[in-house]
């Protein structure tokens, strides 16, 4: 297996009132009105082309990008890449071609980052799974687990799980105003109600983990070649366990500079805050 090629191009008091005839007001108004139509006018045309401009400059530079790449200047196409993120104006495709980069320069934990930013723009690209599964087999040592829940739920964004439990519901709503509309109808869609309440329910519960993974369950994603995780949140802390590059750990605490995390219930400890990139939220 190898890594899947980079992308290509892709695609935001009026003064003194005392005149001594009123019809030479008038022509001031409309004067002024006729001003302030222009500037307007002017504005949103000025506004209009500067978008056309803004994004014909963002494909050069993306294009820039990727002939670096291909002349093998990784870290190079992965300092352009990174500007063009920095700038606001991201896709799965500049992720992926950045994650590209950065692991053709050995850098495993930033490729895995971008990867995963990627992910939340497009979950079900499979060349984006197949290259974040490539860079998380380099890694040295056992990977963070997923339980069958988490994977379950990762099946879905947080927005589809927002979008399927509200139509659940609503359909589930809607039936039942059907019912107390058209009573008759209630031995035909009694079946109805039930399967749909308890697709409702569940799919309301998956949206719920998914929000508490979300917000509340943080992974964060090692950088350094090396790192130490101690027994404590200080550099005299003896050492627990060592972690390489690209190794992704779950957050457990924070303090000051120092990450409590952990692989497993058996391996916990701290981690230097700089040693590491948070991944995205779920």
């Amino acid at each position: 297996m190898k890594l899947r090629t980079t992308r290509g191009n892709t695609q935001d008091a009026r003064g003194n009132e005392n005149f001594s005839s009123p019809t030479l007001e008038r022509p001031r108004v409309r004067q002024r009105w006729a001003i302030k139509a222009f500037l307007g006018v002017a504005l949103i045309s000025i506004a209009c082309c500067a978008l056309p401009a803004r994004a014909e400059i963002t494909t050069t530079a993306f294009d820039a990008a990727n002939k670096l790449y291909e002349e093998g200047k990784f870290a190079a196409a992965a300092s352009a890449y990174e500007k063009l993120v920095r700038s606001g104006r991201v896709s799965a495709a500049l992720y992926f071609n950045l994650g590209n980069a950065f692991f053709k320069s050995g850098r495993i934990g930033c490729a895995i980052a971008a990867y995963r930013q990627a992910e939340q723009i497009a979950p079900r690209d499979p060349d984006l799974r197949a290259n974040l599964q490539f860079a998380r087999n380099q890694t040295q040592g056992p990977a963070l687990s997923a339980s069958r829940w988490q994977h379950w739920l990762g099946k879905l964004t947080l927005n589809e799980w927002t979008l399927v439990a509200a139509s659940a519901v609503w359909l589930w709503f809607f039936l039942l105003a059907l019912l107390e509309w058209r009573p008759a109808f209630r031995r035909i869609l009694n079946g109805y109600m039930l399967a749909l309440a308890v697709a409702a329910a569940a799919s309301c519960l998956c949206l719920a983990a998914a929000l508490y993974n979300s917000h509340y369950v943080r992974t964060v994603i090692v950088i350094a070649p090396e790192a130490v995780v101690r027994y404590g949140p200080l550099e005299e802390s003896q050492s627990a366990f060592t972690v390489h590059d690209g190794f992704e750990l779950r957050v457990l605490d924070q303090k000051d500079d120092w990450l409590q995390v952990s692989v497993d219930a058996r391996r916990t400890g701290w981690l230097r805050k700089d040693q590491t990139l948070f991944a995205p939220r779920g």
